[in-house]
């Protein structure tokens, strides 16, 4: 059985890009994420979110904008050790709180595992109805038209109650 220590979530800085992209790189074989350069990383480690428990990182997510009206929840990743725990649903609705705040509209996700999404309120869409992240992304990816990927989709001004309300008590923010 799995303990859940405190966790908390927190916004990553660009220190903190190398455990990212060494987490994310750790889960690549999986198949379920595209590599992210270190590079990259570092440029964009203020919008992702980090979950932490002791002193260790077990999880991130990005909130990346897609368009004035569009987010997207991107390199969304649990440590094995902490999978089971929730850690990857606080993140996503930590996600949502942000970009809500941010003025967008929707929150976007593209993934392998819709039913995951689907208990948070998401719904499948066809790609073109996300056509920023086609244009932006997808166009130039070496598995275009082969990824396997859902579009997924949830408007933020939707309300939303967690499936697992019992592990919201796990999660302080920081």
């Amino acid at each position: 059985m799995k303990t859940r220590a405190r966790i908390t979530l927190r916004s990553a800085v660009s220190s903190q890009a190398p455990k990212l992209h060494a987490l994310i790189s750790a889960n690549l074989e999986e198949g379920r994420l595209l590599p992210r350069p270190l590079a990259e990383l570092v440029v964009h480690a203020e919008r992702f979110v980090v979950a932490i428990r002791g002193r260790r990182i077990i999880g991130c997510a990005e909130l990346a904008p897609l368009s004035q009206h569009v987010a997207e929840v991107r390199s969304l990743v649990v440590d094995a050790d902490a999978r089971g725990l929730g850690v990857g649903a606080m993140l996503v609705e930590e996600l949502r709180q942000r970009a809500r705040r941010g003025g967008f509209e929707k929150l976007s996700a593209f993934t392998h595992k819709p039913a995951y999404f689907i208990r948070m309120g998401f719904s499948i869409v066809p790609h073109l109805w996300l056509l920023e992240k086609v244009l932006a992304d997808c166009l130039t990816c070496p598995m275009f038209r082969r990824c396997g990927q859902y579009a997924m989709v949830v408007p933020l001004d939707a309300t939303y109650a967690p499936v697992d309300r019992d592990r919201s008590d796990a999660v302080r923010f920081a």
